[in-house]
């Protein structure tokens, strides 16, 4: 009669000591998601943004953990935005969402005298010491950015992170959910955080993504750890086996 429990056989993984696991049951709490494994095979070097998914990304920013920073900016009020947040805690900061906002407007006045037939949007430098912030301006007279303005915005990005080695690692927010700079589809509502993804990586983006809070609220749907998204995704969207 065979041993039931061969030496040979590895142990049951645990996540947590003591009752960890029984207390933190995924179903017990709404705001979770389903992360799927990525899709393995051969790895190429920088070709797909990283997604992080539960994680604080002005806390991780405040702990250093990146030294350049992509968020939006507009001419009106910046109080809502992260910027604000940013320029207030981090220590070496020399700005305030105020100035931030006057700097926007100033810009934008500048860019309306001089290079009125310039494409949009443009993108503002904050350098704060410790970290980099890279500021896609709003368009002029508009009241939230669309997914063109954003794909212009990471061209100019990505050109300024491209073989600058002391501005990586680099991290952007969603721009979805935003309280300040809104994103919106030509629908008139929120694009999908595909769309969004889609932009930034045709833009040449290869840096990280942080998702907003309300995204967190999809346990009953998979998602991944980074883009492009697995092939067997489109394949089951085609219908193919």
């Amino acid at each position: 009669m065979s041993n039931p429990r061969s030496p040979h056989m590895a142990a049951p993984l645990t996540l947590y000591e003591g009752e960890g696991e029984k207390l933190l049951r995924s179903e017990q709490f709404p705001d979770r998601v389903t992360l799927l494994p990525g899709e393995h095979g051969s790895v190429r070097g920088r070709e797909r943004i990283r997604i992080l998914w539960g994680q604080d990304l002005l806390r991780d920013l405040l702990d250093g953990r990146y030294r350049t920073v992509i968020c939006g900016v507009n001419d009106r009020d910046n109080s809502h935005g992260l910027i604000a947040q940013l320029v207030e805690l981090v220590q070496t900061s020399q700005w305030s969402a105020q100035t931030v906002t006057n700097y926007a407007r100033m810009f934008q006045e500048s860019v309306a005298l001089h290079a009125a037939r310039d494409r949009e949007p443009y993108v503002l430098k904050f350098d704060l010491d410790s970290l980099l912030i890279l500021a896609i301006l709003r368009p002029r007279g508009k009241e939230h950015f669309t997914l063109e303005d954003l794909g212009r915005g990471f061209q100019t990005v990505s050109k300024m992170l491209h073989d600058r080695r002391e501005r990586w690692p680099a991290a952007t927010v969603s721009f979805l959910n935003a309280k300040a700079n809104r994103l919106v589809g030509a629908d008139g509502q929120e694009p999908s955080f595909e769309a969004v993804l889609r932009t930034m990586f045709n833009a040449g983006y290869r840096g990280d993504v942080y998702t907003a809070p309300a995204m967190w609220r999809f346990a009953d749907v998979g998602v991944f750890p980074t883009y492009p998204f697995p092939e067997g995704l489109e394949r089951m969207r085609t219908g193919s086996s």
